[in-house]
């Protein structure tokens, strides 16, 4: 087998790794060889362990053009500078002197820090790839389900074997940088025990639980979105006014974009269960873009799940129309089992008065699909509750 880029970078990330790790190491003994006091002398041990740091921070690559400058002090060089810290007996002087020999532990968390962000990145899109395969090995895992097999009766089924390999990818591109999500470990178990009992609780449990983890951890909640201003206060000072926009910018939006952003909306709301993408956004377009389950809690009633299938059209000079409805209620006989309750067609732009015509008359038919539109209007109010989404998408 060809050696493939990405498998090529992870190389290159592990390699950096191994040093990366070795040279954390050498740090930590070498701040352990710093006496607490002022001690002068030499220390063999030290020296060579300065010398080893000096040739593993050498070996690290420089990440967006930036690496870590850091000198190392000799034992004489800290027990002196300490002397004259407190010979002045000046607290800043003494504070300075320990921020200076702690310098180097803190350029190298800076690396750290930059270096899993980094592969974060790298494997983003991989992986993603592998959490849709996983959805699709997963949903033809679950007709097995529906036979009514022994809970401890072996899985026999291809699928299971490419479940299987598909996690072990995943745990593979995850490496050290991304901590492993909930129920990461009973995912394997269950993988390894493969009986009926253990499918069901993978499809139930492990799967959605480990799904949602990665999804958080690749899309961290802690990355910044870009502020153009320095002060807050100084721009409410300025007292602005006029007119606010209220149309978005969905021209900023790639396709993929505008699905990410939906698949965003749906994470963050309650109401929606186990999102996920049922095709990639170049595939032939059968409308299955997004999947979801809306709960309705009744505390009279009980809970009710309803599948909802999200079909995303990121047309900006184009209509929604009575061909493309047509065409939707044809496909809906792909879409199951299990059964489609609710179909959401979302646009960024607009549906004809023809397509709005047929809906409505479906709607009102004795059918158990229900057919939502999700205009640009309708997504622009939605979003306007939910102005972090808007920052982070660049919408406005």
């Amino acid at each position: 087998m060809s050696d493939s880029p990405l498998n090529a970078a992870l190389r290159h990330f592990e390699a950096a790794e191994a040093n990366l790790v070795k040279i954390e190491r050498v740090l930590a003994e070498i701040e352990s060889a710093i006496p607490k006091g002022i001690a002068f002398g030499d220390n063999h041990e030290y020296d060579d362990d300065c010398r080893s740091f000096y040739a593993l921070l050498a070996s690290l690559p420089k990440i967006d053009h930036w690496k870590p400058e850091i000198a190392l002090m000799d034992l004489d060089e800290i027990a002196q500078n300490r002397l004259d810290a407190q010979e002045v007996g000046n607290i800043e002087c003494l504070v300075s002197v320990e921020r200076q020999i702690g310098e180097p532990s803190r350029q190298l968390r800076e690396y750290r820090y930059r270096f899993n962000q980094k592969r974060r990145e790298l494997i983003r899109d991989a992986l993603n790839e592998l959490i849709d395969v996983i959805d699709g090995n997963l949903r033809e895992l679950t007709k097995l389900l529906e036979q009514q097999a022994e809970s401890n009766e072996a899985v026999d089924s291809p699928a299971f074997d490419d479940l299987k390999g598909n996690v072990a990818q995943i745990n593979t591109l995850l490496g050290s940088s991304v901590p492993k999500p909930a129920r990461w470990s009973d995912l394997h178990r269950h993988m390894h025990f493969g009986m009926h009992g253990d499918l069901h609780a993978i499809v139930e449990h492990d799967w959605p639980s480990v799904k949602a983890g990665l999804r958080k951890s690749l899309y961290g909640e802690r990355e910044p979105v870009p502020v153009e201003v320095e002060d807050l206060g100084a721009l409410v000072s300025n007292k602005p006014r006029g007119p606010v926009a209220t149309k978005l910018r969905w021209e900023n939006l790639t396709d993929e974009n505008f699905e990410r952003l939906l698949f965003t909306l749906i994470s963050s709301e309650q109401g929606y269960e186990n999102p996920e993408w049922l095709m990639r956004t170049k595939a032939p377009d059968r409308g299955r873009d997004l999947s979801a389950y809306r709960v309705h809690t009744d505390p009279l009633g009980g809970t009710i799940r309803q599948r909802v299938i999200i079909q995303c059209k990121h047309w900006l000079s184009k209509s929604v129309g009575a061909t493309e409805i047509a065409v939707l209620r044809e496909q809906m006989k792909i879409w199951e089992p299990p059964r489609v309750d609710v179909h959401v067609i979302a646009t960024s732009g607009r549906f004809t008065s023809d397509a709005v015509a047929i809906i409505e008359k479906h709607n009102q038919s004795d059918s158990a699909l229900r057919i939502e539109m999700w205009a640009e209007s309708h997504l622009e109010r939605l979003l306007a509750s939910r102005p972090a989404i808007i920052a982070e998408f660049a919408l406005r």
